[in-house]
């Protein structure tokens, strides 16, 4: 299905999580303003998006006059939307109230056509039983299309959770990733959201994917396990979570009735750690994988070695997972680089004899 263009010709590396999404084994008050206790100097790092959000006649007359620390309002959004698909602005009931990082992400997917998508990700999902939150579509879409960028981990302090204000910069890199498509990532974007249809879950399966899908939309932070405020490496965070952080949270923090066992299968923090920890008769193939199983992924695919597990998420069923890595906690098909190097899956919920099976 060909779509309407956008201001300009709107790529991105959607198969590979980037090499920062590996685990910890291997005039405003807004975050962007100056931080006399940062552990970096106080630098710029959307000058290049900044630049050619601009240069399209977008957000700001010159990029003296950007406002990059400032809040995004509604109002603004409203005229950037309706720039980006050359149709009348929306009146906002409150111009001048903030946008959020999940509002601007909503708008952006409709402007971008792919709000059917989106609905389709989050009916399937509550199809299914479990309980997502309303942002869950369109947050699988943006995330999939990399309208996010990762801060490095010394820069985690900038990382912004869901219902957080986002400001300009942040909206800059989004409108800039949208300006630069090559013209099939909708497409991709569609497609995917089609062959979302998960399986039938049990209660447990339930239980633990009820506790991953809260966090769709949280940052990617380096060594974080916690949607709460922390400094794992003595960066203050918001909240987020790393690749293997973001299952510890699932499996090792969060509370189960009846689920003591289950805390305790796994007993390291990182990828290297967790993927070793099942013996090699125990490791589920591509093709046995459960909702709720952990997946590991490593540069030789099954041949890989615990030591060189880079990454891991959840597996959701029907060939998707949930996961922490360069889009924050987010929604995936196993495809592309994925499928790949996917090493071998583990299954908690059976390790703690919860479910049947190996």
């Amino acid at each position: 299905m060909r779509r309407p263009a956008l201001l300009a010709a709107c790529c991105l590396l959607l198969a590979a999580p980037p090499a920062f999404a590996t685990t910890m084994g291997g005039g405003s008050t807004s975050p962007y303003a100056h931080r006399q206790d940062s552990v970096v100097p106080p630098k710029s790092w959307d000058k290049t998006e900044i630049r050619l959000v601009v240069a399209h006649g977008l957000m700001a007359h010159s990029v003296a006059a950007f406002r990059a620390n400032d809040v995004l309002n509604q109002g603004e959004l409203a005229t950037l939307v309706a720039a980006l698909t050359q149709q009348p602005a929306d009146t906002p009931a409150d111009p001048s109230a903030a946008v959020t990082v999940t509002q601007l992400d909503a708008r952006l997917v409709k402007a971008l056509q792919l709000s059917d998508a989106a609905s389709t990700v989050l009916s399937g999902a509550r199809a299914a039983g479990l309980s997502v939150p309303s942002r869950f579509g369109t947050e699988t879409m943006a995330r999939m299309l990399g309208l996010r960028t990762n801060h490095p981990a010394k820069d985690d302090d900038l990382e912004l959770l869901p219902n957080d204000p986002v400001t300009r910069a942040e909206t800059a890199y989004s409108v800039a990733k949208i300006l630069r498509f090559g013209g099939w990532e909708q497409q991709y974007a569609e497609d995917a959201a089609a062959t979302f249809v998960l399986p039938t879950l049990s209660t447990w399966q339930k239980r633990v994917l009820n506790t991953a899908v809260k966090f769709v939309g949280f940052p990617y932070v380096w060594g974080g396990t916690s949607e709460k405020p922390e400094a794992p490496f003595g960066v203050q965070a918001r909240g987020g979570f790393d690749c293997s952080g973001f299952v510890w949270r699932v499996y090792k923090l969060q509370t189960y009735s009846g689920g003591a066992a289950l805390n305790a299968t796994i007993k390291g923090r990182t990828t290297y750690q967790m993927s070793g920890e099942v013996p090699r008769a125990k490791r589920i193939a591509y093709a046995k994988l459960a909702p709720g199983d952990l997946l590991f992924f490593g540069p030789k695919g099954p041949k890989s070695k615990p030591s060189s597990i880079g990454h891991t998420g959840i597996y959701l069923g029907a060939g998707w997972m949930i996961h922490s890595s360069g889009q924050g906690v987010a929604v995936v098909p196993l495809t592309g680089w994925y499928r790949q190097s996917f090493a071998w899956g583990r299954r908690p919920l059976a390790e703690a004899g919860l479910i049947q099976g190996q």
